[in-house]
């Protein structure tokens, strides 16, 4: 999927970008503010919990 740069939406709002067709839009969160400062984050999700890591190497990791 190609990344195209949004200007950061205020707030807790989401960024909402267009991808390769005019109808689909995909929302984007920065990740800065999904982990708020912290280097893990447990997200639930269907009744299971995930959890997203920062990496020392700046990359994330998304663990069931």
């Amino acid at each position: 999927m190609l990344h195209v740069p949004t200007t950061p939406a205020p707030d807790n709002r989401v960024a909402v970008r267009a991808s390769g067709s005019a109808d689909a839009r995909i929302a984007e969160v920065d990740s800065t503010r999904l982990l708020q400062g912290q280097r893990e984050v447990v997200i639930r999700h269907g009744g299971e919990c995930y959890r997203l890591r920062h990496t020392r190497n700046d990359k994330l990791i998304l663990t069931k």
